[in-house]
C-alpha cells in the first residue's frame, strides 16, 4: 500500500494529483511505447490498491509520449527467457493490476493515443471510460507474434466487441481505428482533437459525484455481470438498498425535489 509521499517515488508511473481529486497517471516509459514490463506492472497494482484510500475522486489514465501502449515489453519477455510456470505468475500479476482497476471503485478514464495494442488493449478495456484521438489505432497481434493474450483480453476485449471480432483481431492482425472503432465499442469517445483534454472533462464530472454512487457504478455492475441474473439481481437490490438511502444524496434529492437541481438535457 503507497503512501502520497510514495507517488512521487514511482518510477514508470508520474503521478499528478489535483485538488478536485482527480489524479492524471501516466506512463512513463515513452522510448518503448510505453510497453509494459513487470516493473510498470507492479506500479500499477501498488497504484490502484492504493488510489481509493487515498482520496482519489476520479484517474485519467495516460501514456507520455505519442503511444498510450504498445502492450507487453516484448524484449524484456525475449530476454528473460521464462519458464511455462514463470510467465504464468507474470499473467496472474498483470490481472492482479487490471482488477485493481476494474473493480477498485474509482472511476477510470484512459485517454488514448497512437498505438492501443496487445496488452495496452487489455489495459484499456480495463478502464471505465475510453476516449480516443484522431492518432489511436487498436491490435491484438499476438498471433502474428507467436504469442496468446494474458492480461484480460478474452474477458474484457471479447466482452466489449465480441468473440468473433476478438478471433478475427488475432488471426488475421486487423486494426481498427477512427469511427469503426468506436462503433464496435472499443472506445466510447473519439474526438478530432485532445483525448485527454476530454479525458479530464470526464473525470471531472465523475469526480462531482459521491464517492459511493461511484464506488457502485465503479465495482459493483462488474461484480454482476460475472452473476447469473438471478444473483444478479439481488445484489443489485442490496446496493440499490445501501447507495440510494445514504445520508449525502439527501441535499441532492432535495435539490431535485424543489426544481433546483440542474435538469438533464441533451447538448445543444
Amino acid at each position: 500500500m503507497l503512501t502520497l509521499d510514495q507517488l512521487s517515488e514511482l518510477k514508470n508511473l508520474v503521478v499528478e494529483r489535483h485538488e478536485d481529486g482527480v489524479w492524471i497517471v501516466r506512463l512513463n516509459r515513452p522510448n518503448k511505447r510505453n510497453a509494459l514490463d513487470i516493473a510498470t506492472i507492479d506500479e500499477l497494482v501498488d497504484l490502484f490498491s492504493s488510489a481509493p484510500r487515498l482520496g482519489a475522486a476520479a484517474i485519467v489514465l495516460t501514456g507520455e509520449g505519442d503511444h498510450f501502449c504498445a502492450g507487453l515489453d516484448l524484449v524484456e519477455h525475449h530476454q528473460a527467457d521464462r519458464s511455462p510456470a514463470d510467465f504464468m505468475h507474470v499473467c496472474l500479476r498483470w490481472h492482479e493490476a487490471f482488477n485493481k482497476m476494474e473493480y477498485g471503485g474509482v472511476p477510470v478514464i484512459a485517454a488514448l493515443t497512437g498505438a492501443v495494442v496487445g496488452g495496452g488493449l487489455e489495459l484499456a478495456s480495463a478502464a471505465h471510460i475510453r476516449v480516443a484521438d484522431a492518432s489511436t489505432y487498436f491490435a491484438l497481434p499476438e498471433g502474428q507474434r507467436g504469442l496468446f493474450t494474458g492480461g484480460g483480453a478474452t474477458i474484457r476485449v471479447a466482452d466489449l466487441v465480441g468473440k468473433a471480432r476478438m478471433v478475427d483481431m488475432m488471426l488475421t492482425g486487423r486494426v481498427y481505428q477512427g469511427q469503426e472503432a468506436v462503433e464496435i465499442g472499443l472506445a466510447q469517445y473519439r474526438v478530432e482533437g485532445s483525448s485527454f483534454d476530454k479525458a479530464l472533462d470526464l473525470a471531472r464530472r465523475a469526480a462531482e459525484n459521491l464517492p459511493l454512487t461511484n464506488f457502485a457504478i465503479c465495482s459493483a455492475i462488474s461484480h454482476m455481470q460475472n452473476m447469473s441474473p438471478l444473483d444478479a439481481a439481488y445484489a443489485e437490490s442490496v446496493v440499490a438498498g445501501v447507495v440510494n438511502t445514504q445520508t449525502d444524496a439527501r441535499a441532492r434529492l432535495e435539490a431535485f425535489a424543489n426544481k433546483t437541481a440542474a435538469r438533464i438535457r441533451p447538448d445543444s
